[in-house]
């Protein structure tokens, strides 16, 4: 593969990640979802992490109930879960 060829191909990635990024905020805001934390299972996150230094990509999650890994679930559904809240871990 030439040089080329590998620089479209990430600048392609870069530019679908930064769709999907925004384009999941835009179904928070539009279908009243908010961010679960601490109830995803290993690889099945939304996004990135919200711990300092952590992974910026979806489906990264490393462990399962991580309380700094989140999942966009339907506005008033994360209380109801055990081990689900509304903001990260510190």
């Amino acid at each position: 593969m030439s040089k080329k060829s590998k620089f479209l191909k990430s600048v392609a990635l870069t530019i679908s990640g930064l769709a999907i990024a925004s384009s999941t905020q835009a179904l928070a805001k539009d279908a009243k979802m908010e961010k679960c934390y601490g109830v995803v299972k290993a690889g099945k996150n939304d996004c990135s992490s919200a711990k300092k230094g952590g992974h910026s990509c979806a489906g990264s999650a490393t462990a399962n109930a991580d309380k700094n890994e989140w999942i966009l679930l339907p506005e008033g559904s994360c209380d109801r879960l055990v081990g689900g809240s509304l903001k990260a871990s510190s």
